[in-house]
């Protein structure tokens, strides 16, 4: 059975006081003659969630070297003190594991932050508005570029070129969508990319068409890469800087440890110009970009990518496969068709044979497989080439990753656990917003629709969960989603029916999710994703504690203070020293 939602009254003080106390020997049997050495930071009188197999409570944790040597009560980190020793008196505020996003895009998010941000915009004219302005302020540029428009904001997901003619015509313009798997681009680009009536749709993608034939300015998946090729490449600097700008927001949001989940050459070369500078802030499993059409032909040189690694904080043991786009522009790929497009279900960007070869040959390079699936039959046939690689190379500890799982057949729910599949959700997405109304709930039905999304009914099959943001997509902040995964509401309203209510989780499932099996899934869990002497302190102080607080608030708590390793990381500017 599973806990009450709010736990309002479940973790009193002293219930933690007395779990505290149970982890206080347990701090000086693992120590022993150790714990007369003072302590380099002592955090105490706080709400320690510490994310234990226990999942116990306590007061205070000391650190030396980076490493958690004390975790318990209040009264224990005393004997770690000495003359230099940093004590923080935390004042009631929580103490959690650092938070771990399981599928995330900090450079190129990083990148759009200095384009022409639209996220967030929530009427075209909005929209226009930017465009104009940012075209207006920045008259040198070559292309105008950008990012983050919201699909339902446009008839049929289709913004036309001449929109953005109106705005930019004297140079070509490309601006992707909030998800990334549609381009609106200006007639100018099409005409530098040679798109016309005649042009057709290249393999995987989609090119829109008005009711006359023509080119209406949106292209969907691959066809996106017609206009792309023509862009000039961001420089080595640009990229190392939209690197520095995701850090910065992943460390201020509590982040400490990602999974990067589409390093193409240029990316993985600012991690690792990050990782030879000393100002990687984060600890970075690089999911290394799989070619489809390449097949297994590409293993040998994702291997040399990956042996490139210092063994840092940086390892690219990873290799990421897309298997289908998504629902609200009709290419993710579906058991059953689009009720809106008779007889047409979505194509997978491989044929089953080829995902087979290809995950077989992956899995027998040692790498981790994560793997971009939307639809059900998407899903079904990563799953299908997962088992597939374990009968051809035997059981190992592969830990491979199905991000999104926005439609999950019911009955290939069972077959994650049995499998060891982590199924990698972005819970933000977990409520009806416009684009579950509008553009997905219209196209599936109410028989289809009842899995989107099922992430208690993945926990309760017994399956490994984890959780990512998907940034620039969505925002990165874990609180926000950790509220959706208990509310199954708009984190801005708390009123309204919760969408599938039976697929909410506990507070304490989601917490984990971003913390202890975030560390499983990037193979850290010895190293970091619980407050537990001899890991890592990796730590996230909260300026409340999220047991104690209506779950329709968690999304209004705010990060006080981000340590790496004992290292601060993130302090925020209004909460002085902690």
């Amino acid at each position: 059975m599973r806990e009450s939602r709010r736990l309002r009254g479940a973790w009193t003080g002293r219930r933690r006081l007395a779990l505290g106390v149970l982890a206080a020997p347990l701090a000086a049997l693992f120590l022993g003659a150790a714990a007369e050495t003072p302590a380099d930071l002592i955090l105490t009188n706080g709400a320690v969630y510490t994310l234990d197999a226990a999942r116990s409570w306590a007061e205070a944790v000391a650190v030396r070297d980076g490493r958690i040597v004390f975790v318990g009560p209040a009264t224990g980190e005393k004997t770690y003190r000495g003359p230099s020793t940093r004590v923080v008196d935390l004042a009631g505020k929580m103490l959690l594991p650092g938070f771990h996003d399981a599928h995330v895009h900090p450079v190129t998010g990083g990148m759009a932050l200095s384009q022409c941000d639209l996220n967030g915009l929530k009427t075209r004219q909005e929209v226009f508005e930017a465009i104009r302005a940012y075209a207006a302020a920045h008259p040198k540029e070559k292309w105008i570029l950008g990012r983050g428009w919201d699909l339902p904001l446009f008839p049929n997901a289709n913004p036309t070129r001449r929109d953005l003619d109106a705005f930019v015509s004297d140079r070509p313009a490309r601006l992707a969508s909030a998800d990334g798997h549609s381009s609106w681009v200006n007639s100018k680009a099409l005409e530098i990319a040679g798109i016309t009536r005649a042009t057709p749709d290249p393999p995987n993608g989609r090119i829109e068409r008005d009711a006359a034939g023509e080119p209406s300015g949106t292209l969907r998946e691959s066809a996106s890469r017609l206009i792309s090729r023509h862009i000039p490449e961001p420089t080595a600097e640009q990229y190392a800087e939209g690197l520095r700008r995701g850090l910065e927001m992943a460390n201020r949001f509590g982040i400490t440890s990602l999974i990067e989940a589409r390093a193409e050459d240029p990316i993985l070369a600012a991690y690792r110009a990050a990782e030879r500078g000393g100002w990687l802030t984060s600890r970075v499993v690089a999911s290394l970009q799989v070619d489809p059409a390449r097949g297994p032909a590409q293993v040998p040189e994702l291997v040399r990518k990956r042996s490139a690694d210092s063994g840092g904080r940086l390892r690219a043991i990873a290799a990421k496969i897309y298997a289908d786009g998504v629902i609200e522009s009709e290419t993710a790929a579906l058991l059953e068709p689009y009720l809106d497009r008779p007889g047409w279900s979505g194509e997978p960007n491989l044929k089953a044979e080829a995902f087979d070869r290809l995950a077989i040959a992956l899995d027998d390079a040692q790498f981790q497989i994560h793997i971009h699936a939307i639809g059900d039959r998407a899903i079904r046939m990563s799953l299908d080439a997962l088992e597939a690689a374990r009968r051809a190379n035997g059981p190992r500890d592969a830990r491979p990753l199905i991000a999104h799982l926005e439609l999950i057949d019911p009955q290939d729910i069972p077959r994650f656990r049995r499998l060891g599949v982590l199924a990698d959700f972005q819970p933000l997405w977990a409520f009806a917003d416009p684009y579950i109304q509008e553009l997905t709930l219209p196209k599936l039905g109410p028989r289809r629709s009842r899995w989107l999304y099922p992430i208690g009914s993945v926990v309760s099959g017994g399956a490994i969960v984890v959780a990512g943001s998907d940034w620039s997509v969505s925002s990165m902040n874990p609180l926000e989603a950790i509220q959706v995964a208990v509310t199954r509401q708009d984190p801005e309203r708390d009123s309204g029916p919760a969408f599938i209510p039976e697929e909410r989780l506990s507070l304490p499932e989601i917490l984990a999710a971003y913390t202890v099996t975030g560390a499983y899934a990037s193979f850290e869990e010895k190293e970091t994703g619980s407050i537990e002497v001899g890991k890592a302190a990796d730590l996230v102080v909260l300026d409340r504690n999220l047991f104690e607080i209506p779950v329709e608030k968690i999304h209004e708590t705010r990060v006080v203070w981000t340590l790496l390793g004992g290292k601060e990381v993130w302090r925020a500017p209004s909460a002085g020293p902690p």
